[in-house]
């Protein structure tokens, strides 16, 4: 039996289009106004990360990025590719190198719309699912006086056009008929194509995962108290086996953050998990759960924390795979 066991089937190393864990539809909607006055504020080259990382952050890394001080952005990086890293036993990250390739070879093909070739339309389907298998052109005098380009990648066309033919082409969720027109069942059936492309990435982040909240939060005019509720799935964690029994350790740091980036309460914990095969199966649907009381006496915190504007991060490492998930929440007091 092999040294490290898991329920969960672990998904197969990425080969052909590099996986990404992002929809379409996303794009379509502006960031909140905090969201946005966040990544105004960041550092250049924080900035220059979130940028080029765009088509590939998930909404909930974007969410602890931002909400991070700059000193620890950087562990934050680190960690965003080390996890998308298909062989973390090698000195070189095939993803991340797949990645900044293809920003650069995008950079060299799509010149001309007033902006790095990585950030156009044409870029981000190229970065997304690297270069088609076949590509088409059509002049205006073919496609309703419009220049337009259609990729295929097997069967499936992706296509874009350029309704002046000024090099500035765009990504379109239309059919491929003259009459210009939305088809649902095209954005469907391109959604299935990405979803498609993103499942082996978007599955290995969740190898490792847990689900909080504050519970039964009150505040006094001299005591602030409540709960933090952390569930840590069994399906999701690596254990080891031994002596019949399977074991694993999860290091568990919890900090509330002010909104000068200062440290208003920490706790840190390494929780033993232990259970045998037939447990485990019995229980693959359930999890384990932690509670962490808090409790607020000081003048100073108490009124920071009315202020608002405070966050609690929540760190979780399984020792056995390795694996480290952060997440964030704000602070909201009644």
């Amino acid at each position: 039996m092999n040294s490290a066991r898991k329920i969960r089937k672990k998904y197969s190393k990425i080969i052909g289009p590099l996986f990404v864990p992002v929809l379409l539809l996303t794009l379509l909607f502006l960031p909140s106004c905090h969201t946005y006055k966040l990544e105004q504020n960041l550092e250049p080259d924080d900035a220059e990360f979130y940028s080029k990382v765009r088509y590939i952050i998930t909404s909930r890394e974007k969410k602890v990025f931002l909400e991070l001080p700059h000193s620890e952005r950087k562990a934050f990086q680190e960690e965003f590719w080390e996890k998308r890293d298909p062989s973390p036993g090698t000195a070189e990250n095939e993803f991340k190198i797949t990645y900044f390739n293809r920003i650069q070879k995008a950079d060299d093909l799509f010149i001309g719309e007033g902006r790095p070739g990585w950030a156009t339309d044409r870029g981000y389907i190229y970065i997304l699912f690297g270069p088609p298998t076949q590509r088409m052109t059509s002049s205006p005098s073919s496609f309703n006086n419009a220049c337009r380009e259609v990729w295929y990648y097997g069967n499936f066309p992706v296509a874009f056009v350029d309704a002046y033919c000024t090099g500035q082409f765009k990504l379109v969720t239309y059919d491929l008929s003259p009459i210009r027109h939305l088809n649902l069942k095209y954005m469907s059936e391109f959604a299935s194509a990405q979803s498609e492309a993103q499942q082996t990435l978007r599955d290995d982040e969740a190898l490792f995962d847990f689900n909080w909240e504050i519970k039964n939060m009150t505040a006094e005019p001299e005591m602030i108290k409540g709960s933090i509720e952390i569930n840590i799935p069994y399906a999701q964690l690596w254990f080891k086996e031994e002596k019949n029994k399977l074991r694993t350790l999860i290091d568990v740091v919890v900090e509330i953050i002010g909104t000068h980036d200062e440290s208003l309460w920490k706790y840190e914990d390494h929780i033993n998990i232990e259970t045998d095969e037939e447990s485990l199966l019995k229980q693959k649907e359930e999890g384990h759960r932690l509670e962490i009381p808090f409790v607020f006496k000081d003048e100073s915190t108490i009124k920071q924390l009315r202020e608002g504007g405070n966050r609690i991060f929540a760190t979780l490492k399984n020792r056995t795979s390795g694996k480290t998930v952060r997440k964030v929440l704000r602070i909201k007091l009644s």
